[in-house]
Protein backbone atom coordinates (compact mmCIF):
# COMPACT_ATOMS: atom_id res chain seq x y z
CA UNK A 1 0.00 0.00 0.00
CA UNK A 2 1.01 3.58 -0.67
CA UNK A 3 -0.13 5.99 2.03
CA UNK A 4 -0.48 9.76 2.22
CA UNK A 5 0.45 10.87 5.74
CA UNK A 6 -1.13 14.30 6.02
CA UNK A 7 1.20 17.01 7.36
CA UNK A 8 -1.87 18.79 8.72
CA UNK A 9 -2.53 16.31 11.54
CA UNK A 10 -0.34 13.27 10.91
CA UNK A 11 -3.18 10.92 9.98
CA UNK A 12 -3.43 8.67 6.93
CA UNK A 13 -5.35 10.87 4.51
CA UNK A 14 -5.45 8.43 1.59
CA UNK A 15 -3.99 5.12 0.50
CA UNK A 16 -3.85 3.11 -2.68
CA UNK A 17 -2.68 -0.41 -3.46
CA UNK A 18 0.30 -0.80 -5.75
CA UNK A 19 -0.76 -1.59 -9.30
CA UNK A 20 -0.28 -5.35 -9.80
CA UNK A 21 2.28 -6.47 -12.37
CA UNK A 22 -0.37 -7.89 -14.66
CA UNK A 23 -2.27 -4.61 -14.65
CA UNK A 24 0.93 -2.69 -15.36
CA UNK A 25 1.58 -4.81 -18.43
CA UNK A 26 -2.04 -4.39 -19.55
CA UNK A 27 -1.80 -0.62 -19.07
CA UNK A 28 1.31 -0.43 -21.23
CA UNK A 29 -0.31 -2.58 -23.90
CA UNK A 30 -3.52 -0.56 -24.00
CA UNK A 31 -1.57 2.70 -24.04
CA UNK A 32 0.40 1.54 -27.06
CA UNK A 33 -2.76 0.52 -28.88
CA UNK A 34 -4.38 3.86 -28.11
CA UNK A 35 -1.30 5.80 -29.18
CA UNK A 36 -1.13 4.05 -32.55
CA UNK A 37 -4.55 5.54 -33.35
CA UNK A 38 -4.07 8.84 -31.52
CA UNK A 39 -0.99 9.86 -33.49
CA UNK A 40 -3.15 9.79 -36.63
CA UNK A 41 -5.79 12.11 -35.19
CA UNK A 42 -5.40 15.56 -36.81
CA UNK A 43 -3.35 17.95 -34.68
CA UNK A 44 -6.23 20.43 -34.38
CA UNK A 45 -8.42 17.73 -32.81
CA UNK A 46 -5.70 16.63 -30.41
CA UNK A 47 -5.21 20.22 -29.30
CA UNK A 48 -8.95 20.71 -28.76
CA UNK A 49 -9.28 17.55 -26.67
CA UNK A 50 -6.29 18.40 -24.48
CA UNK A 51 -7.64 21.92 -23.94
CA UNK A 52 -10.99 20.44 -22.96
CA UNK A 53 -9.29 18.06 -20.52
CA UNK A 54 -7.43 20.91 -18.85
CA UNK A 55 -10.75 22.72 -18.50
CA UNK A 56 -12.20 19.64 -16.80
CA UNK A 57 -9.19 19.44 -14.47
CA UNK A 58 -9.46 23.05 -13.35
CA UNK A 59 -13.25 23.12 -13.01
CA UNK A 60 -13.26 21.87 -9.40
CA UNK A 61 -10.24 23.83 -8.26
CA UNK A 62 -11.55 24.63 -4.77
CA UNK A 63 -11.96 20.96 -3.85
CA UNK A 64 -8.60 20.16 -5.41
CA UNK A 65 -6.90 22.97 -3.46
CA UNK A 66 -8.34 21.64 -0.20
CA UNK A 67 -7.20 18.14 -1.10
CA UNK A 68 -3.69 19.47 -1.76
CA UNK A 69 -3.69 21.20 1.62
CA UNK A 70 -4.41 17.89 3.33
CA UNK A 71 -1.82 16.01 1.27
CA UNK A 72 1.15 18.41 1.20
CA UNK A 73 0.28 21.43 3.31
CA UNK A 74 -0.14 24.36 0.90
CA UNK A 75 -2.60 26.93 2.32
CA UNK A 76 -5.98 26.97 0.58
CA UNK A 77 -5.84 30.78 0.36
CA UNK A 78 -3.52 30.36 -2.65
CA UNK A 79 -6.10 28.36 -4.59
CA UNK A 80 -4.06 25.41 -5.77
CA UNK A 81 -2.00 25.48 -8.96
CA UNK A 82 -4.63 25.81 -11.62
CA UNK A 83 -3.99 29.30 -12.91
CA UNK A 84 -0.51 28.18 -13.89
CA UNK A 85 -1.81 24.87 -15.23
CA UNK A 86 -4.13 26.71 -17.60
CA UNK A 87 -1.48 29.24 -18.62
CA UNK A 88 1.08 26.59 -19.49
CA UNK A 89 -1.30 24.22 -21.24
CA UNK A 90 -2.84 27.03 -23.30
CA UNK A 91 0.53 28.35 -24.38
CA UNK A 92 1.74 24.91 -25.43
CA UNK A 93 -1.50 24.34 -27.33
CA UNK A 94 -1.11 27.71 -29.06
CA UNK A 95 2.43 27.07 -30.30
CA UNK A 96 1.92 23.41 -31.24
CA UNK A 97 1.21 23.96 -34.97
CA UNK A 98 4.41 25.96 -35.30
CA UNK A 99 6.56 23.77 -33.07
CA UNK A 100 5.44 20.54 -34.74
CA UNK A 101 5.39 21.78 -38.32
CA UNK A 102 7.86 20.24 -40.79
CA UNK A 103 11.16 21.96 -41.37
CA UNK A 104 11.28 22.44 -45.14
CA UNK A 105 14.79 22.22 -46.57
CA UNK A 106 13.86 22.08 -50.25
CA UNK A 107 10.62 21.89 -52.20
CA UNK A 108 11.57 22.04 -55.88
CA UNK A 109 10.83 20.24 -59.11
CA UNK A 110 13.75 17.90 -58.40
CA UNK A 111 13.71 17.31 -54.65
CA UNK A 112 11.44 17.41 -51.65
CA UNK A 113 13.54 17.47 -48.47
CA UNK A 114 12.05 18.08 -45.04
CA UNK A 115 12.22 17.06 -41.38
CA UNK A 116 9.16 16.09 -39.36
CA UNK A 117 8.65 15.67 -35.62
CA UNK A 118 7.47 12.16 -34.69
CA UNK A 119 6.00 11.25 -31.27
CA UNK A 120 8.18 8.98 -29.16
CA UNK A 121 5.21 6.72 -28.45
CA UNK A 122 4.73 6.01 -24.73
CA UNK A 123 5.78 8.71 -22.26
CA UNK A 124 6.13 8.07 -18.53
CA UNK A 125 5.78 11.16 -16.33
CA UNK A 126 7.09 10.72 -12.77
CA UNK A 127 5.53 13.70 -11.01
CA UNK A 128 6.73 15.46 -7.82
CA UNK A 129 4.66 16.22 -4.74
CA UNK A 130 5.44 19.92 -4.34
CA UNK A 131 3.55 21.03 -7.49
CA UNK A 132 1.95 17.80 -8.68
CA UNK A 133 -0.38 19.36 -11.26
CA UNK A 134 1.71 22.33 -12.32
CA UNK A 135 4.88 20.33 -12.95
CA UNK A 136 3.14 17.36 -14.55
CA UNK A 137 1.24 19.50 -17.05
CA UNK A 138 4.58 20.73 -18.46
CA UNK A 139 5.01 17.30 -20.04
CA UNK A 140 1.52 15.80 -20.05
CA UNK A 141 -0.19 18.42 -22.22
CA UNK A 142 2.47 18.75 -24.95
CA UNK A 143 3.16 15.00 -24.94
CA UNK A 144 -0.48 14.28 -25.76
CA UNK A 145 -0.72 17.13 -28.26
CA UNK A 146 2.37 15.76 -30.03
CA UNK A 147 0.69 12.35 -30.43
CA UNK A 148 2.10 10.37 -27.51
CA UNK A 149 0.32 8.25 -24.94
CA UNK A 150 1.06 9.14 -21.30
CA UNK A 151 1.40 7.11 -18.13
CA UNK A 152 1.72 9.15 -14.95
CA UNK A 153 3.16 8.02 -11.64
CA UNK A 154 2.07 10.50 -8.95
CA UNK A 155 4.27 11.03 -5.91
CA UNK A 156 3.14 9.08 -2.86
CA UNK A 157 2.66 12.30 -0.90
CA UNK A 158 0.11 13.50 -3.46
CA UNK A 159 -1.40 10.20 -4.60
CA UNK A 160 -4.83 11.53 -5.51
CA UNK A 161 -3.60 14.03 -8.09
CA UNK A 162 -3.06 11.33 -10.70
CA UNK A 163 -6.66 10.23 -10.37
CA UNK A 164 -7.95 13.77 -10.80
CA UNK A 165 -5.89 14.18 -13.95
CA UNK A 166 -6.93 10.83 -15.40
CA UNK A 167 -10.61 11.51 -14.67
CA UNK A 168 -10.37 14.91 -16.37
CA UNK A 169 -8.82 13.49 -19.52
CA UNK A 170 -11.34 10.64 -19.70
CA UNK A 171 -14.24 13.08 -19.19
CA UNK A 172 -12.91 15.25 -22.01
CA UNK A 173 -13.19 12.33 -24.41
CA UNK A 174 -9.61 11.16 -24.87
CA UNK A 175 -9.41 7.57 -26.17
CA UNK A 176 -9.45 4.84 -23.57
CA UNK A 177 -5.96 3.88 -22.40
CA UNK A 178 -4.25 6.99 -23.78
CA UNK A 179 -3.72 8.59 -20.36
CA UNK A 180 -3.44 6.39 -17.29
CA UNK A 181 -2.35 6.64 -13.66
CA UNK A 182 -0.11 3.96 -12.21
CA UNK A 183 0.69 3.34 -8.54
CA UNK A 184 4.27 2.13 -8.33
CA UNK A 185 7.11 2.05 -5.87
CA UNK A 186 10.64 3.05 -6.88
CA UNK A 187 11.74 -0.49 -7.69
CA UNK A 188 8.78 -1.14 -9.99
CA UNK A 189 9.24 2.22 -11.72
CA UNK A 190 12.87 1.42 -12.41
CA UNK A 191 12.00 -2.07 -13.61
CA UNK A 192 9.53 -0.72 -16.17
CA UNK A 193 12.09 1.79 -17.41
CA UNK A 194 14.79 -0.89 -17.64
CA UNK A 195 12.46 -3.23 -19.54
CA UNK A 196 12.46 -0.93 -22.57
CA UNK A 197 8.66 -0.81 -22.65
CA UNK A 198 8.67 3.00 -22.25
CA UNK A 199 9.87 5.38 -24.97
CA UNK A 200 10.55 8.53 -22.93
CA UNK A 201 10.58 9.35 -19.23
CA UNK A 202 10.29 12.75 -17.58
CA UNK A 203 11.22 12.86 -13.91
CA UNK A 204 11.07 15.70 -11.41
CA UNK A 205 12.57 14.98 -8.02
CA UNK A 206 15.79 14.44 -6.13
CA UNK A 207 19.28 14.05 -7.50
CA UNK A 208 19.36 10.52 -6.10
CA UNK A 209 16.09 9.72 -7.84
CA UNK A 210 17.44 11.06 -11.13
CA UNK A 211 20.57 8.95 -10.82
CA UNK A 212 18.44 5.88 -10.16
CA UNK A 213 16.37 6.51 -13.29
CA UNK A 214 19.48 7.05 -15.40
CA UNK A 215 20.88 3.73 -14.17
CA UNK A 216 17.58 1.99 -14.96
CA UNK A 217 17.52 3.44 -18.48
CA UNK A 218 21.13 2.55 -19.17
CA UNK A 219 21.39 0.50 -22.35
CA UNK A 220 17.82 1.17 -23.47
CA UNK A 221 18.83 4.31 -25.43
CA UNK A 222 15.68 5.92 -24.09
CA UNK A 223 15.70 9.75 -24.00
CA UNK A 224 15.24 11.17 -20.51
CA UNK A 225 14.21 14.53 -19.08
CA UNK A 226 15.37 15.24 -15.52
CA UNK A 227 14.66 18.20 -13.26
CA UNK A 228 16.46 17.52 -10.02
CA UNK A 229 17.77 19.58 -7.10
CA UNK A 230 18.30 23.30 -6.83
CA UNK A 231 19.96 25.94 -4.68
CA UNK A 232 18.82 29.03 -6.55
CA UNK A 233 20.59 32.33 -5.79
CA UNK A 234 19.50 35.95 -5.87
CA UNK A 235 21.91 38.87 -6.25
CA UNK A 236 20.84 42.36 -5.13
CA UNK A 237 23.04 45.09 -6.61
CA UNK A 238 23.55 48.55 -5.20
CA UNK A 239 21.19 50.14 -7.77
CA UNK A 240 18.31 47.74 -7.12
CA UNK A 241 14.81 48.77 -6.09
CA UNK A 242 15.26 47.63 -2.50
CA UNK A 243 11.61 47.26 -1.52
CA UNK A 244 10.77 45.34 -4.68
CA UNK A 245 13.78 43.08 -4.20
CA UNK A 246 12.90 42.32 -0.58
CA UNK A 247 9.25 41.58 -1.31
CA UNK A 248 9.94 39.34 -4.31
CA UNK A 249 12.91 37.47 -2.90
CA UNK A 250 11.19 36.78 0.41
CA UNK A 251 8.15 35.48 -1.46
CA UNK A 252 10.47 33.41 -3.65
CA UNK A 253 12.15 31.95 -0.58
CA UNK A 254 9.13 31.27 1.64
CA UNK A 255 6.13 30.66 -0.63
CA UNK A 256 4.85 27.08 -0.33
CA UNK A 257 7.02 26.80 2.80
CA UNK A 258 10.07 27.06 0.57
CA UNK A 259 9.14 23.84 -1.25
CA UNK A 260 9.60 25.21 -4.76
CA UNK A 261 11.96 23.83 -7.41
CA UNK A 262 13.07 27.35 -8.34
CA UNK A 263 12.63 28.84 -4.87
CA UNK A 264 15.31 31.25 -3.62
CA UNK A 265 17.63 29.50 -1.14
CA UNK A 266 20.58 31.90 -0.95
CA UNK A 267 20.85 35.68 -1.39
CA UNK A 268 23.89 37.85 -2.02
CA UNK A 269 23.48 41.58 -1.33
CA UNK A 270 25.86 44.41 -2.20
CA UNK A 271 27.46 45.79 0.94
CA UNK A 272 25.88 49.20 0.34
CA UNK A 273 22.36 47.76 0.74
CA UNK A 274 23.09 44.78 2.94
CA UNK A 275 22.03 46.04 6.39
CA UNK A 276 18.84 47.65 5.12
CA UNK A 277 17.98 44.59 3.04
CA UNK A 278 18.33 42.25 6.03
CA UNK A 279 16.27 44.56 8.25
CA UNK A 280 13.44 44.77 5.73
CA UNK A 281 13.57 41.04 4.97
CA UNK A 282 13.23 40.13 8.64
CA UNK A 283 10.29 42.51 9.02
CA UNK A 284 8.63 40.96 5.95
CA UNK A 285 8.89 37.40 7.25
CA UNK A 286 7.59 38.28 10.70
CA UNK A 287 4.23 39.03 9.05
CA UNK A 288 3.77 35.43 7.91
CA UNK A 289 1.20 33.32 9.73
CA UNK A 290 2.17 29.68 10.30
CA UNK A 291 -0.79 27.41 10.82
CA UNK A 292 -3.38 24.98 9.51
CA UNK A 293 -3.43 25.30 5.69
CA UNK A 294 -7.22 24.91 5.68
CA UNK A 295 -7.49 28.24 7.52
CA UNK A 296 -7.82 31.05 4.97
CA UNK A 297 -5.72 33.32 7.23
CA UNK A 298 -2.72 30.99 7.07
CA UNK A 299 0.10 32.14 4.78
CA UNK A 300 2.65 29.47 5.74
CA UNK A 301 1.51 25.86 6.04
CA UNK A 302 3.36 22.83 7.34
CA UNK A 303 6.09 21.19 5.32
CA UNK A 304 4.88 18.19 3.38
CA UNK A 305 6.45 15.63 5.73
CA UNK A 306 8.02 15.57 9.17
CA UNK A 307 11.30 14.23 7.76
CA UNK A 308 11.59 17.20 5.39
CA UNK A 309 11.19 19.60 8.31
CA UNK A 310 13.75 17.63 10.32
CA UNK A 311 16.35 18.15 7.58
CA UNK A 312 15.77 21.91 7.56
CA UNK A 313 16.01 22.08 11.35
CA UNK A 314 19.29 20.17 11.17
CA UNK A 315 20.71 22.62 8.61
CA UNK A 316 19.68 25.57 10.80
CA UNK A 317 21.16 24.08 13.96
CA UNK A 318 24.44 23.19 12.25
CA UNK A 319 24.77 26.67 10.73
CA UNK A 320 24.17 28.39 14.09
CA UNK A 321 26.71 26.10 15.74
CA UNK A 322 29.21 27.16 13.05
CA UNK A 323 28.65 30.88 13.65
CA UNK A 324 25.52 31.85 11.69
CA UNK A 325 23.08 34.38 13.15
CA UNK A 326 19.36 33.50 13.27
CA UNK A 327 17.08 36.52 12.93
CA UNK A 328 13.67 34.95 13.56
CA UNK A 329 12.68 33.87 17.06
CA UNK A 330 10.66 30.65 16.59
CA UNK A 331 8.49 31.71 19.53
CA UNK A 332 6.92 34.27 17.19
CA UNK A 333 5.35 31.28 15.46
CA UNK A 334 3.67 29.23 18.19
CA UNK A 335 2.32 26.73 15.64
CA UNK A 336 5.89 25.38 15.27
CA UNK A 337 5.42 21.94 16.84
CA UNK A 338 8.82 20.42 16.24
CA UNK A 339 7.25 18.31 13.51
CA UNK A 340 5.93 19.30 10.08
CA UNK A 341 5.01 22.83 11.25
CA UNK A 342 8.24 24.79 11.05
CA UNK A 343 8.86 28.48 11.77
CA UNK A 344 10.56 30.43 8.96
CA UNK A 345 14.16 31.46 9.41
CA UNK A 346 16.62 34.00 7.97
CA UNK A 347 20.32 33.39 8.57
CA UNK A 348 23.23 35.79 8.18
CA UNK A 349 26.94 35.36 8.91
CA UNK A 350 26.70 32.25 6.74
CA UNK A 351 29.47 30.81 4.57
CA UNK A 352 29.72 28.28 1.79
CA UNK A 353 31.29 25.86 4.23
CA UNK A 354 27.85 25.45 5.80
CA UNK A 355 25.37 22.89 4.46
CA UNK A 356 22.61 25.47 4.51
CA UNK A 357 24.39 27.38 1.72
CA UNK A 358 25.43 24.33 -0.31
CA UNK A 359 22.84 21.56 0.00
CA UNK A 360 19.23 21.85 -1.07
CA UNK A 361 17.06 22.94 1.89
CA UNK A 362 13.62 22.94 0.24
CA UNK A 363 12.09 24.60 3.27
CA UNK A 364 11.23 28.00 4.82
CA UNK A 365 14.80 29.18 5.28
CA UNK A 366 17.22 31.46 3.44
CA UNK A 367 20.81 32.49 4.00
CA UNK A 368 21.97 36.04 3.18
CA UNK A 369 25.58 37.04 2.49
CA UNK A 370 27.25 40.43 1.93
CA UNK A 371 29.28 40.91 -1.27
CA UNK A 372 31.51 43.74 -2.46
CA UNK A 373 30.69 43.56 -6.16
CA UNK A 374 29.79 41.56 -9.26
CA UNK A 375 32.87 39.37 -9.41
CA UNK A 376 32.38 38.07 -5.88
CA UNK A 377 28.66 37.58 -6.45
CA UNK A 378 29.22 35.63 -9.68
CA UNK A 379 31.79 33.40 -8.00
CA UNK A 380 29.44 32.62 -5.12
CA UNK A 381 26.39 32.07 -7.32
CA UNK A 382 28.36 29.59 -9.44
CA UNK A 383 29.78 27.85 -6.36
CA UNK A 384 27.07 25.20 -6.37
CA UNK A 385 26.52 21.71 -7.71
CA UNK A 386 23.12 22.90 -8.99
CA UNK A 387 21.99 25.22 -11.77
CA UNK A 388 18.28 25.88 -12.26
CA UNK A 389 17.63 29.63 -11.94
CA UNK A 390 19.40 32.79 -10.78
CA UNK A 391 17.76 36.12 -9.95
CA UNK A 392 19.47 39.49 -10.59
CA UNK A 393 18.23 42.77 -9.12
CA UNK A 394 19.42 45.94 -10.83
CA UNK A 395 18.22 48.85 -12.96
CA UNK A 396 21.02 48.25 -15.48
CA UNK A 397 19.98 45.72 -18.12
CA UNK A 398 23.42 45.73 -19.78
CA UNK A 399 25.05 44.88 -16.47
CA UNK A 400 22.53 42.09 -15.89
CA UNK A 401 23.17 40.75 -19.39
CA UNK A 402 26.92 40.66 -18.80
CA UNK A 403 26.48 38.87 -15.47
CA UNK A 404 24.00 36.41 -17.00
CA UNK A 405 26.61 35.33 -19.52
CA UNK A 406 28.86 34.23 -16.65
CA UNK A 407 26.27 32.28 -14.67
CA UNK A 408 26.05 28.48 -14.75
CA UNK A 409 22.30 28.09 -14.69
CA UNK A 410 19.28 27.16 -16.79
CA UNK A 411 17.37 30.45 -16.44
CA UNK A 412 18.41 33.97 -15.48
CA UNK A 413 15.80 36.41 -14.17
CA UNK A 414 16.17 40.17 -13.88
CA UNK A 415 13.98 41.85 -11.25
CA UNK A 416 11.87 38.77 -10.64
CA UNK A 417 12.28 35.21 -9.37
CA UNK A 418 10.51 31.92 -8.73
CA UNK A 419 8.52 32.03 -11.94
CA UNK A 420 8.19 29.73 -14.90
CA UNK A 421 7.47 31.41 -18.24
CA UNK A 422 5.94 28.82 -20.62
CA UNK A 423 7.46 30.62 -23.60
CA UNK A 424 10.94 30.05 -22.16
CA UNK A 425 12.72 26.70 -22.15
CA UNK A 426 12.66 25.20 -18.64
CA UNK A 427 15.98 23.48 -18.19
CA UNK A 428 18.90 23.08 -15.82
CA UNK A 429 22.57 22.26 -15.78
CA UNK A 430 25.03 20.48 -13.48
CA UNK A 431 23.25 18.30 -10.88
CA UNK A 432 19.95 20.01 -11.56
CA UNK A 433 19.59 17.65 -14.51
CA UNK A 434 19.11 17.75 -18.26
CA UNK A 435 16.48 18.05 -20.92
CA UNK A 436 13.85 20.70 -21.57
CA UNK A 437 10.17 21.30 -20.99
CA UNK A 438 7.85 24.04 -22.24
CA UNK A 439 8.58 26.42 -25.14
CA UNK A 440 9.08 25.01 -28.63
CA UNK A 441 12.07 23.08 -27.31
CA UNK A 442 9.72 21.19 -24.99
CA UNK A 443 8.06 19.71 -28.07
CA UNK A 444 11.47 18.74 -29.40
CA UNK A 445 12.09 16.74 -26.21
CA UNK A 446 8.78 14.90 -26.58
CA UNK A 447 9.29 14.00 -30.24
CA UNK A 448 12.07 12.70 -32.46
CA UNK A 449 13.17 14.07 -35.82
CA UNK A 450 12.52 12.11 -39.02
CA UNK A 451 14.24 13.21 -42.23
CA UNK A 452 12.62 12.86 -45.67
CA UNK A 453 14.83 13.05 -48.77
CA UNK A 454 12.68 12.51 -51.88
CA UNK A 455 14.14 12.74 -55.38
CA UNK A 456 11.18 13.43 -57.60
CA UNK A 457 12.83 12.67 -60.94
CA UNK A 458 14.79 9.45 -61.42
Amino acid sequence: MLQVISPVDGRVFAERALTPQGELEAAISSARSAQALWRRVPLEQRIALVRSAVGELTADREAAAEELAWMMGRPVRYGGEFGGVTERAEYMAEIAPRALSPLIVEDSARFRRYITREPHGLVLVVAPWNYPYLTAINSVAPALVAGNAVLIKPATQTLLTGERMANAFVSAGLPSGLFQTLYMDHATTNAIIASGSIDFVNFTGSVGGGMSIERAASGTFMPIGLELGGKDPGYVMEDADLDAAVASLMDGAFYNSGQCCCGIERIYVHEGLYDEFVEKAVAEIKHLKLGNPLDTETTLGPMAHVRFAAEVRAQISEAIAQGATAHIDPRLFPADDGGAYLAPQILTDVTHQMRVMREESFGPIVGIMKVCGDAEAISLMNDSEFGLTASLWTSDVDRATAIAEELETGTVFMNRCDYLDPAMCWTGCKNTGRGATLSELGYHSLTRPKSHHFRLKQ
